[in-house]
């Protein structure tokens, strides 16, 4: 297929609008072409990825991008860097990573992106509207945009996403058309208890599950309570973006565009269907450790960052379990959460506790963790990618055990929560 360019578009591929214009939407119409998009949208705002320092090439890429006056177009924030820029001690790499880190994340602020440094960007400043076009990185930011506000967005990866925050467009395909947003694989959930679907812990490995069984196709949910909260989706999508291609995902009667199963398949029949049963749910529990129970190290909260709702839950579990000194606690969060700590006086009783409240940046992403052994975590995502990106060993529970775990220097478990039939 043949991409059509607008006349505007044609005009920054001329390079009327500049060098660097120039160069992003080439790049744009390059991928587009790719997609097998035959023309671009406008898009309301972008949430760029590529702020975060994976390599040289990255960078210079940025500041190329900066010395050619490239400017964003619409309304664009940013995901973590690799440097807590509050707290830059937090940082245990060497002094060239933090420099050249912190190198890239300004070329992006000098583009005129919105310094949020954030993977949560719906929880900390920006929520388009539903039905809006943009152009979002990050697997998280990317499923809850489409699946609980009904934003519309691609999954967009580093350097399209700039490129698309420029020039302002994006290839009209995929998520983008209304057509490509229908449920295709419907997962019952089966017999699970009520008292577990309203547990925090129940929802990224239900997220996990749903992941690892979509097959590529845009998964349905049927059988969660309509009381669900805005952190047990962030987690469910989040999880299910880890261990699966998940960019979309309906909750029948919860999300927007899944008032009802009919509504989410677009009155269409499924293309497959799946009970979800106590017994796959305690199979993929045992997925996301990689040790049996025992000693832990560290204790990792926040994947997505944690909101100030989750802080809630956390406060009065620390005062009543404060973390053995010996256990590194860490919290990742975005700037406003923790502005709103401060004046709540929560920062500092997490921190006389012992607790490290990071900001800007990611457990998984930077080296941060000042111990070796194992980290327990509540989250799908950090489980996931823990052993890989930073070599620890992990084990998964929900936020009281691993407060209680902190506590004790091991693993300690509520007996109770899986139990049911």
């Amino acid at each position: 297929m043949t991409l059509l360019p607008s006349p505007q578009d044609k005009a920054m591929l001329d390079g009327e609008f500049g060098n660097a214009i120039m160069m992003a939407m080439r790049i744009l119409s390059t991928m587009a072409t790719v997609y097998g998009a035959t023309e671009l949208l406008d898009i309301e705002s972008a949430h760029i990825d590529g702020c975060l320092y994976h390599g040289e090439s990255g960078l210079d890429f940025a500041e190329r991008l900066v010395a050619g006056g490239a400017q964003v177009r619409v309304p664009t924030t940013l995901n973590v860097g690799a440097i807590d820029l509050m707290h830059p001690e937090q940082f245990q790499g060497s002094d060239d990573l933090a420099d050249r880190a912190t190198r890239l994340m300004a070329a992006y602020q000098q583009m005129g992106c919105a310094p949020i440094w954030t993977c949560a960007p719906y929880q900390a400043m920006h929520r388009p509207a539903f039905g809006a076009q943009i152009a979002w990185a990050e697997s998280n930011a990317i499923v809850f945009a489409n699946s609980v506000l009904g934003a519309r967005t691609n999954r967009y990866g580093d350097f399209i996403d700039i490129c698309a925050a420029i020039t302002g467009r994006a290839p009209a395909i995929g998520l983008h058309l209304s057509q490509n947003r229908r449920g295709q694989i419907v997962f019952y959930l089966d017999n699970i208890p009520t008292n577990l679907l309203h547990e925090d812990v129940f929802f990224p490995v239900l997220g996990y599950f749903v992941g690892a069984n979509s097959q590529n196709q845009i998964p349905v949910i049927v059988g969660l309570p309509p009381e669900t909260t805005e952190d047990q989706l962030k987690a469910l999508g989040a999880a299910a973006a880890s261990s699966g291609a998940v960019a979309l995902l309906h909750a029948v009667g919860i999300t927007p565009e899944a008032r009802t199963l009919a509504d989410a398949l677009q009155n269409q029949p499924p293309v497959a269907d799946q009970r979800v049963t106590m017994a796959d749910i305690r199979e993929t529990l045992g997925k996301l450790a990689t040790v049996k129970d025992g000693r832990i190290s560290v204790v990792a909260l926040g994947s997505p960052h944690f909101s100030l709702a989750e802080f809630e839950k956390l406060l009065p579990l620390i005062e009543k379990y404060p973390p053995n000194p010996k256990v590194d606690f860490i919290v990742c969060t975005n700037r406003l959460a923790l502005g709103a700590l401060q004046k709540r006086g929560w920062l500092d009783q997490l921190r006389a506790a012992g607790v490290r409240v990071i900001v800007d940046t990611c457990v998984v992403v930077t080296p941060i963790v000042r111990q070796h052994g194992v980290l327990m975590t509540n989250s799908g995502k950090f489980a996931h990618y823990s052993p890989g990106n930073i070599g620890l060993e992990v084990v998964f529970g929900s936020l009281e055990e691993c407060v209680r775990s902190a506590a004790q220097g091991s693993v300690w478990r509520n007996k109770t929560l899986w139990s049911s039939p």
